[in-house]
């Protein structure tokens, strides 16, 4: 892994769920449940045609709560809050993927289609608090989610980050297209590796990627 294709970074961003934590681990399973449950409540529809919405809405919108806000003009805050409130006590701990972010040179940063308050929620419990330089969760975005250029172009602009000198970590490869198009070094974190052209790189394991970073 060349180490050279990060010597130019002072910006590293990652993503949140299944980035700074192992699919594994499976806490996103908790809300995909809060999620089609929020649907079948709201919209009034069996829990059937709720998950088929909710998986519509996050492959034609990027989240299901775009689709929601999009087709059905509904607020954001009650779902934000409906579906994370979930228990953390899955996660574990990571002290040697602590040491490692914390060992690159520059800014830190976390970027998540979920809220900030729930990133920070996410990072304490994998042991990762208080290493990143900022937190930006959707709302930060006005809402709009990733992989729209929009949204990225708010965060981006909001943290001052210069894409050229910026890597980015992320579990859903649709994420990487604008990122990789606006000059940043990408990173696929994911289980199978995905050719693409907006992918310079792949990793199975961030903590052992971030290693040879270092």
């Amino acid at each position: 892994m060349p180490k050279q294709d990060f010597s130019h970074v002072d910006t590293w961003v990652f993503d949140l769920d299944n980035t700074l934590y192992p699919p594994e681990l499976r806490l996103f399973d908790q809300i995909e449940v809060k999620m089609t449950q929020f649907v079948m409540d709201t919209l009034a529809v069996d829990r059937t045609e709720a998950d088929r919405l909710r998986k519509q809405y996050w492959h034609e919108h990027g989240t299901t709560l775009a689709g929601l806000m999009r087709v059905h003009g509904m607020a954001p805050d009650a779902y934000l809050e409906a579906v994370h409130d979930i228990d953390m006590s899955v996660l574990t701990a990571d002290p040697d993927l602590r040491a490692r972010i914390n060992a690159l040179p520059g800014r830190k940063i976390i970027y998540t289609n979920g809220t900030a308050p729930y990133a920070v929620r996410v990072a304490a419990a994998r042991g990762l608090d208080g290493i990143f330089d900022a937190v930006y969760g959707v709302e930060h975005a006005g809402y709009a989610p990733k992989p729209d250029e929009a949204a990225f172009r708010a965060v981006f602009t909001a943290d001052g980050l210069t894409g050229a000198r910026a890597a980015m970590f992320e579990d859903d490869e649709r994420n990487l297209a604008v990122p990789h198009a606006m000059g940043l070094r990408t990173v696929h974190v994911a289980p199978q590796r995905r050719s693409a052209a907006h992918i310079h790189h792949h990793t199975d394991d961030l903590s052992g990627f971030l290693a040879g970073l270092i």
